[in-house]
């Protein structure tokens, strides 16, 4: 009887993840609650092993977040943002997109919507670091590019909310 290395699917990222980079993701996910070092390394090593994979970057800025490692996070949600906007063929600047809402439309392809939702990170992630007006713009920004809130928005709009009052 031979030995079967078993990952367990802790997270489910998106159906077209390349394998080893799902298997990675999958192994730092696992070790991220007990040793973050080897967690950081093996989500470093997916992204190195494809840097196009939006995923990678998700796992990536939400490890750094949840280590409050909000300097690291912004860092990785920043390269992520500027990833999905060359894979979309639009500009990187939220700006430039809300002055031209009419050839946007952020629900038709992958890139399109990993930008959305890693713009709210951006956002949670000012927000966490007392950046509020800085936060409260890049949050204006998503509503007029998420008429429909698909990104989920909404939530930290009523918390930046909350800490403007």
């Amino acid at each position: 009887m031979s030995a079967v290395a078993f990952i367990e699917e802790r997270v489910t990222f998106c159906p077209n993840i390349p394998t080893e980079v799902n298997n990675l993701l999958q192994a730092a996910v696992a070790a991220s609650s007990v040793d973050q070092a080897k967690a950081e390394n093996l989500f470093l090593q997916a992204q190195t092993l494809d840097s196009h994979c939006l995923q990678t970057y998700f796992a990536l800025y939400k490890f750094y977040f949840f280590q409050k490692r909000l300097v690291d996070a912004e860092r990785i949600v920043l390269a992520g943002l500027e990833e999905a906007s060359s894979q979309g063929g639009f500009p990187n600047d939220c700006r430039q997109l809300v002055g031209n809402l009419q050839k946007w439309n952020g629900y038709t392809k992958e890139s399109t919507l990993f930008y959305l939702y890693t713009l709210k990170a951006l956002a949670f992630i000012k927000l966490r670091q007392g950046f509020s007006v800085d936060a409260q713009l890049v949050l204006s920004q998503l509503q007029q590019l998420d008429p429909e809130d698909l990104s989920g928005a909404s939530v930290i709009m009523d918390l930046a909310a909350g800490v403007s009052e």
